[in-house]
């Protein structure tokens, strides 16, 4: 038995059989950027609607919220209602890491997305070149064009992701810092009067 051609047949068949997976997962992906960039375009003009430049030093010094976003508003309202006992200072802390690791933690299927979408791509488009190639050795050149015509979108398809995913990350990421920033304010001008509260009790 010729174990290269046992081989050979072995890897066409297992990349063969990734071709419908891959066109799945790609259609899954498109689909759900879809309704994605809808909720994005909600978080956009929500920004948008707060008023620009802020002195964020001033609003919280001031307890003005409505100057925030909903993130910082959201985590305001939890430090107002932090139960402190003996160390309320790393109680806080401990609030602001949890949210700041949460609203980093919400960026990384956009992180994964960059990646997976061009290489679903490439899988994609490697695959049907191959049966295209096989299709041209026998002449067959209807079926050559529609693996070629699969290869290209499925391509067109995967690099598409990666550049709107990459878009979508680079302004969240934004967002995120700045609102990390506002997070570390607040609680360091917070920070008095939740050890006023603890000392208290």
């Amino acid at each position: 038995m010729d174990i290269i051609a046992l081989l050979k047949s072995f890897i066409y068949l297992a990349a063969s059989s990734l071709l419908l997976p891959v066109m799945f997962i790609l259609s899954c992906l498109a689909v759900w950027m879809v309704v994605y960039a809808g909720s994005f375009a909600g978080l956009w003009f929500a920004r948008k609607r707060l008023p620009r430049p802020v002195d964020a030093m001033e609003a919280a010094a001031g307890n003005d919220l409505s100057l925030f976003s909903l993130p910082v508003r959201r985590f305001c309202r939890q430090l107002s209602r932090l139960k402190t006992g003996s160390h309320p200072d790393i109680a806080a802390l401990n609030l602001l890491r949890e949210t700041e690791h949460c609203m980093w933690k919400s960026l990384d299927h956009l992180k994964l997305l960059i990646r997976i979408g061009p290489g679903l791509g490439l899988i994609g488009t490697l695959i049907p070149m191959g049966t295209g190639l096989a299709a041209l050795s026998q002449g067959d050149l209807t079926r050559l064009s529609g693996d070629l015509v699969v290869a290209f979108t499925t391509t067109v398809v995967g690099m598409a992701l990666g550049l709107i995913s990459y878009l979508f990350f680079t302004i969240q990421r934004r967002w995120v810092e700045e609102d990390i920033k506002n997070m570390a304010l607040i609680c360091e001008l917070q920070m008095p009067r939740i050890e006023n509260k603890g000392e208290n009790r």
